[in-house]
């Protein structure tokens, strides 16, 4: 292979801006797990475009000096079909196609041909707050974190639900989610939100099984439930700082199956249409999670598919066939919790709409899925299973970094007509008021590895970003969903430009915004933006402050060399001293000169509350002056990531006189 694959890029831009390319031998690891791209057809794989705009599909003829006799079939959304002839080797479809996703049909005496045509609007949903210019608030949540005192030793969608009608309450506007995306119950300590086995489906952890009327109803349930040494492992599980994953994860399966027991005796019929409404998927997703529990209590070191048996290795094979025909209803128990997952989500998402919340909550896509989850078990031709993807060499990850996430193949993504990825944004839409999409880079290139090479050894992929951004705007406007989307690190030259013609709101971290004279004014914030402080990637409001995150990174050995630590803390000295300069021209800060007090940590979130932009996220844990983070990038087992409570209960958080002065205090600052 030449170094010309149409997928490809030879180089990328690193942090200072240098272009950085590809060794030969790097980029043909990649080419080759590209594979060489398929020979055109006469029809494109598939046609994106905007409303109202003409549609000229020129046909690839290998002599162009011959006119193709043919006859066209545009069969739209609704059934209604347009048909017509070829003229001139091209299809000329009319310009008032109304949205949506119709097929194409090319008829010629010998074959017959077919392009999906996808008609998209010109801008993503905006609610009508964003559309009259007002300005939004509300609080970034990681849903674990919750305390409370009815929850298993995990925040559920019970306590989500208690938490939006608090925010409410103080007048906010939104809650933000981390990723709910399906884990692996059967490896219940792989908790990464970010490392998901589907991205299709939905976390059962958060499901609360004292909601369940099956289990509220069911005798034997109650019974269990209500034994003194079952509370007495539920109070401990709540009085934990750190969410005990293989203890909850036990104790809710066991509920979960005493409800699921009792709820077979009673009707069925919405859980039957759940399964109608989602078919292969839900049974997909069911088989994995059932496959996974059914070996790991046999066998030690399930961690996901490609650790087991190898006739178990692809859900088409026999023996995944026989295992669903002899273990049914342990599919169909697995099955039934995400119909249950489901049903509290949505209640949660009507409570919102009830509150009168312009937005709701907001959920969270994660950039890809784990190589060995249910995804890349069922679709091992969409994902490349001998890549993975992550990030090129900087100054903090000299050797790149290797996120162990599948890559889509770009290719099989378009023939397929993009279904994969509308079926991935359907299933995230889904009873929310917004999606924010984790690293939307990833939607126009990829940083690709090969499996087990060093993550330096990488290079972009390119994806086709202008048809999955109208594909995006399509499924938007269909579910009225606002889309977020987070760019951080180096930004394609463009890609800010396209996000803000479409409608979609760019994700601003207060610490980064920084223009030639000190921390940039908050006025000049763009309006189509959410502006937040920090995000689970970066340490509180407090941490930050006095840098315990360079003393964590330096402990569990995240920095390359003692410079690279060493130039990080002079470049924040150098960042909190701007940002001082800002927020004392406009208001007191206080001094941290004897530690970052809760005062401090308010008046700076009360600053940043005045941003021009239309959403503003404040997290919980710096309401609280929280120190400890909840999750270091560069660590896996170093540190406990994604388990790090909340200090307080949602009842203690709301009754603290300082956060409802705090909340106070941004309302009235967006509501100027």
């Amino acid at each position: 292979m030449k170094q010309t694959h149409p997928y490809l890029n030879t180089y990328f831009f690193d942090e200072y801006g240098r272009r950085c390319y590809a060794s030969s031998e790097v980029y043909q690891k990649i080419a080759k797990r590209l594979g060489s791209p398929k020979s055109r057809q006469i029809l494109p794989l598939v046609k994106v475009v905007k409303v109202g705009q003409a549609v000229y599909i020129p046909l690839h003829i290998a002599n162009s000096n011959q006119d193709l006799q043919a006859h066209w079939q545009l069969t739209l959304e609704n059934g209604e079909v347009l048909a017509g002839k070829v003229k001139r080797n091209a299809i000329n479809l009319p310009n008032n196609l109304p949205l949506g996703y119709h097929e194409l049909s090319l008829h010629t005496a010998k074959a017959a041909y077919y392009c999906r045509v996808i008609v998209t609007p010109e801008t993503a949903f905006q609610p009508k707050a964003l559309q009259a210019y007002q300005k939004l608030w509300g609080a970034i949540l990681q849903l674990y974190t919750l305390r409370s005192e009815q929850n298993w030793g995990i925040g559920d969608f019970s306590d989500l639900k208690a938490f939006l009608t608090k925010v409410a309450e103080k007048g906010g506007d939104f809650v933000g989610l981390n990723p709910i995306h399906a884990l692996f119950p059967a490896n219940a300590e792989g908790a990464s939100p970010y490392s998901p086995s589907s991205r299709l489906w939905m976390n059962i952890v958060y499901i609360d099984v004292n909601a369940i009327e099956a289990f509220q109803k069911s005798a034997e349930a109650q019974t269990w439930f209500n034994d003194a040494e079952m509370q007495r492992q539920l109070a401990e599980q709540r009085a934990k700082d750190y969410v005990d994953y293989t203890q909850v994860m036990s104790l809710k399966l066991h509920g979960l199956r005493l409800a699921y027991s009792a709820f077979c005796s009673q009707d069925q019929t919405a859980f039957e249409q759940f399964i109608a409404q989602n078919g292969e998927a839900l049974k997909i997703q069911g088989t994995f999670d059932a496959l996974h529990s059914w070996l790991s209590a046999q066998f030690s070191e399930q961690w996901g598919w490609n650790f087991w048996a190898e006739q178990y290795h692809d859900y088409h094979s026999p023996a995944v066939a026989q295992f669903q025909a002899e273990q049914s209803d342990l599919v169909r128990f697995y099955m039934w919790l995400q119909f249950v997952a489901q049903q509290q989500l949505q209640q949660c998402n009507l409570l919102a709409k009830e509150l009168g919340m312009p937005v709701g909550f907001y959920r969270d896509l994660a950039v890809g899925v784990a190589d060995n989850g249910a995804e890349t078990w069922a679709d091992k031709e969409l994902f490349v299973l001998d890549a993975s993807v992550g990030a090129p060499p900087d100054i903090m990850a000299p050797n790149g970094q290797n996120w162990g996430l599948s890559p889509m193949h770009p290719e099989v993504l378009q023939a397929r007509g993009y279904q994969p990825f509308i079926d991935l944004l359907r299933a995230n839409m889904k009873d929310c008021g917004a999606l924010r999409i984790d690293h939307i880079l990833g939607l126009a290139r990829m940083w690709w590895v090969a499996k087990g090479d060093s993550a330096k050894n990488g290079a972009y992929v390119r994806y086709p970003l202008d048809d999955l951004l109208a594909i995006l705007a399509l499924e938007s406007q269909r579910h009225q969903c606002l889309i977020i989307a987070e760019a951080l690190g180096t930004v394609p030259k463009g890609m800010l430009e396209k996000l803000e013609e479409k409608g979609i709101l760019a994700y601003n971290i207060f610490y980064f915004e920084m223009d030639a004279n000190g921390s940039k004014p908050l006025e000049n914030y763009s309006y189509q933006a959410m502006t937040t402080l920090s995000t689970h990637d970066l340490p509180t409001v407090q941490g930050y402050w006095n840098g315990y995150d360079f003393d964590l990174g330096e402990q569990f050995g995240v920095y390359p060399s003692e410079k690279v630590l060493n130039i990080l803390k002079q470049g924040r000295e150098e960042a909190k001293a701007k940002i001082r300069q800002a927020v004392e021209n406009v208001q007191e800060l206080a001094n941290t000169d004897a530690g970052v007090s809760q005062a401090f940590t308010h008046q700076l979130q009360a600053y940043v509350a005045d941003t021009n932009s239309a959403l503003f996220g404040s997290q919980p844990e710096d309401w609280l002056n929280m120190l400890e983070p909840v999750n270091i990038p560069g660590t896996s087992m170093e540190y406990p990531n994604w388990r790090r409570k909340l200090s307080h209960t949602i009842e203690e958080i709301f009754a603290n006189a300082e956060i409802n002065q705090l909340l106070e205090t941004i309302e009235k600052r967006r509501n100027k």
